[in-house]
């Protein structure tokens, strides 16, 4: 097919781009190219990407993908409006054929030609970041600046790491050599080598309900970038964000002159439960998954025709042993508690504090004073309803609610959950979190806190010592997994203790965070999010190892 997009044009665009990228992530400092702020995109913008947004709403959104035998979709926002919008629902024994016969055109346009197709996919949709906040806000129920920010320049920065992770690693060998090795005498034994990275296979992105852009870039572009075709199998109640990727993907991909099919989408109807059937398909050869660590070990150990790269629950702990910034501690764990109304995998659950108390610039604080002082800096945070609606968002489905209602009857309430009214979204669901008083001084196998409970839910769990605190973390991290730990202490020997529980079990650690930088919160290019090394996750976005395994070398000798 003729390209309206080439090599060059694509290279004189995007290639800095993907130099800064490489840069970054190998220097670990800030840098993105994609605003935070709204008003960076232009006067209009706003109400541009809202008009967008609107003018999807109720309509067929038709991908002109093949295979596509009928329509699905019922989308309903968090915030109470019907999307409205129809999806292709496909065969997946006339799609799969299909996505696979452009990969062999795909797969020899080089690494360098993938990455720059990949980077013009996220610069167009970087452009309609007002439209993708949108529908990000009325899939997950994040309030608008959170679904603008991580669900726009946020998941792009994961995307585009996640190129630039593909790219390095796939370059790491050359694709050609002239191989001499001297026999003495005789003549030299030559040999002409080449060396291509070869995709796997098709891969399978199954979306998250909370995050489906940032969660779901980091696979889709990794696998596309080393070759792979994508297909997207989005959450049922989060499917337009992740539509709206894969139609800006097709159009990209076709007018580079590849086959668009190397990205589709495959949405299910209401209880369809798709993912599975899709999982153990032969021609899939790569799954991403974000969710439920069932259906996360499932996949692990079904899907074995697969290479999958799962993400799936943890319980995030923090351990408060001391600090000398009182007010500052407070304020930053209560934001955390806050955000998005708990319904992060990174936020914190455990709160670990020794009965007796700890040590701070305020003089010493009680178990208790420190549980009631940090339940009134969340209620302080939360006391005006419209700063508590832009904070919390909506409960992304009724299951959240009802962990929320029964945390309650699990101890002393130290913090109870209240309901917010939201005037202009007046049938979402938004309540303030609940803080549960628990001690850990007796075992128990089935105690609260030893299991995620995903949404606006904490535990203030009193331990005997910080050594105590230190053998319940491990503990956790090792049975349970964890995407984050947090810690607040002064003494040097309490912070090398905790980082090596974290460096044995392979969690992420933040210490002594009292400023804007939150345990819930990283950054791409910089922060390695999950590690792969305990049961939260098998994998860390993003690193060489999400990548490096996408694709396999091919070697062809011929005599010189």
């Amino acid at each position: 097919m003729a390209a309206e997009l080439t090599v060059p044009q694509l290279s004189a665009k995007h290639r800095p781009t993907l130099d800064q990228a490489l840069s970054a992530i190998r220097s670990r400092a800030y840098w993105s190219p994609h605003p935070e702020h709204p008003k960076a995109y232009g006067e209009t913008a706003p109400a541009d990407g809202l008009a967008a947004f609107e003018a999807v709403r109720g309509t067929r959104l038709d991908l002109g993908q093949p295979g596509t035998d009928g329509w699905t979709g019922a989308e309903v926002s968090p915030f109470g409006p019907e999307l409205g919008v129809e999806y292709p629902h496909v065969d997946p024994d006339v799609l799969l054929p299909a996505m696979k016969a452009g990969m062999g055109a795909w797969r020899d346009a080089g690494p360098e030609a993938r990455a720059l197709v990949c980077i013009e996919i996220l610069s167009r949709i970087s452009a309609r970041t007002h439209e993708f906040a949108h529908a990000v806000m009325h899939t997950s129920g994040q309030a608008f600046m959170m679904a603008f920010q991580a669900g726009g320049p946020h998941a792009q920065d994961r995307g585009l790491e996640a190129v630039a992770y593909a790219y390095e690693e796939q370059t790491r060998v050359p694709g050609q050599a002239d191989w001499s090795k001297p026999q003495g005498k005789k003549d030299p034994l030559e040999l002409g080598k080449t060396f291509t990275a070869v995709p796997r296979g098709i891969s399978l992105m199954i979306g998250c309900n909370t995050f489906p852009t940032w969660n779901g870039y980091p696979g889709l572009f990794a696998s596309l970038a080393t070759g792979n075709a994508v297909l997207v199998k989005p959450h049922p109640r989060a499917v337009l964000p992740l539509a709206l990727t894969v139609q800006v993907a097709r159009e990209v991909l076709a007018e580079a002159g590849f086959d668009p099919n190397l990205v589709a989408l495959a949405v299910e109807r209401p209880g369809e439960g798709i993912a599975k059937t899709l999982a153990v398909r032969p021609e899939i050869k790569l799954i991403d998954y974000t969710g439920s660590t069932e259906f996360g070990d499932w996949l692990e150990g079904n899907a074995r025709q697969a290479q999958v790269y799962t993400e799936k629950a943890g319980v995030n702990t923090v351990v408060l042993d001391s600090t000398d910034n009182y007010k500052g501690m407070l304020s930053n764990l209560a934001f955390s508690l806050s955000l998005y109304s708990g319904q992060m995998c990174t936020t914190p659950q455990n709160l670990l504090i020794p009965r007796d108390g700890i040590a701070t610039d305020a003089g010493h604080k009680t178990y208790d004073e420190v549980v009631a002082d940090l339940a009134a800096s969340v209620g302080g945070l939360l006391g005006d309803d419209a700063r508590a609606n832009a904070l919390l968002g909506a409960l992304v489905n009724p299951d959240v609610k009802t962990r929320l209602e029964a945390a309650a009857a699990l101890g002393e309430v130290a913090l109870a959950s209240r309901e917010v009214v939201n005037p202009e979204f007046p049938d979402a669901v938004v309540r303030t979190p609940v803080m549960v008083k628990l001690d850990a001084g007796k075992a128990d196998p089935e105690a609260p806190y030893l299991s995620e409970c995903f949404g606006p839910v904490s535990f203030a769990v009193a331990v005997d010592t910080t050594a105590d605190a230190l053998d319940l973390l491990r503990r956790t991290v090792r049975e349970k997994g964890a995407m984050t730990v947090g810690a607040y202490t002064t003494s040097p020997d309490t912070e090398r203790a905790v980082e090596e529980v974290c460096l044995e079990e392979s969690a992420q650690l933040s210490l002594n965070l009292t400023g804007g930088v939150f345990v819930n919160q990283t950054a791409a290019f910089s922060d390695f999010h999950g590690s792969g090394g305990n049961p939260a996750a098998n994998a860390a976005l993003c690193d060489g190892a999400f990548v490096a395994n996408r694709f396999r070398v091919v070697e062809v000798r011929r005599q010189a």
